[in-house]
C-alpha cells in the first residue's frame, strides 16, 4: 500500500513538473528587419506603420506586383483583416489602401 503511495505521488510531482515546464514563458530574439515602409505624407503611410509592421515586414509590401491597382490592394487589405485579423479597424482600410496603392502599387497621385 505505501509503495502505491508513493508511486503515485512520485507520479503526480512528476506531471505537474512536466506541465510547469511547458507552461515556462519561452523568449525569442527576431533578426532585425532589413526592409522598412517608404516614408509618405498620406494619412494611410502612419496606419500602415502602426498596423501593417506589426505583423509582417515592410518587405512584404515590396513583393507585390508593382502594377498592382488600387483594387488588387483594396482586396489584399481586406483579406489581411478577414483572414489573418489584423489588428486595424475596417474604417482605416481606405487610407491604408491609398497609401500601398500609391506607394507600391500602380496608383501614381
Amino acid at each position: 500500500m505505501q509503495k502505491t503511495i508513493r508511486l503515485a505521488a512520485i507520479a503526480t510531482a512528476l506531471a505537474f513538473g512536466t506541465a510547469f515546464a511547458i507552461a515556462t514563458p519561452k523568449t525569442i530574439t527576431l533578426p532585425p528587419d532589413g526592409a522598412v515602409l517608404q516614408p509618405s505624407s498620406l494619412p494611410g503611410y502612419a496606419k500602415a506603420q502602426a498596423d501593417c509592421v506589426v505583423c509582417h515586414s515592410a518587405e512584404y509590401m515590396f513583393m507585390q506586383p508593382p502594377n498592382a491597382g488600387r483594387p488588387y490592394w483594396d482586396a489584399m487589405t481586406k483579406r489581411m483583416k478577414a483572414v489573418f485579423k489584423a489588428p486595424f479597424d475596417e474604417a482605416d482600410i481606405p487610407a491604408i489602401v491609398d497609401y500601398l496603392s500609391a506607394t507600391y502599387g500602380n496608383h501614381k497621385p
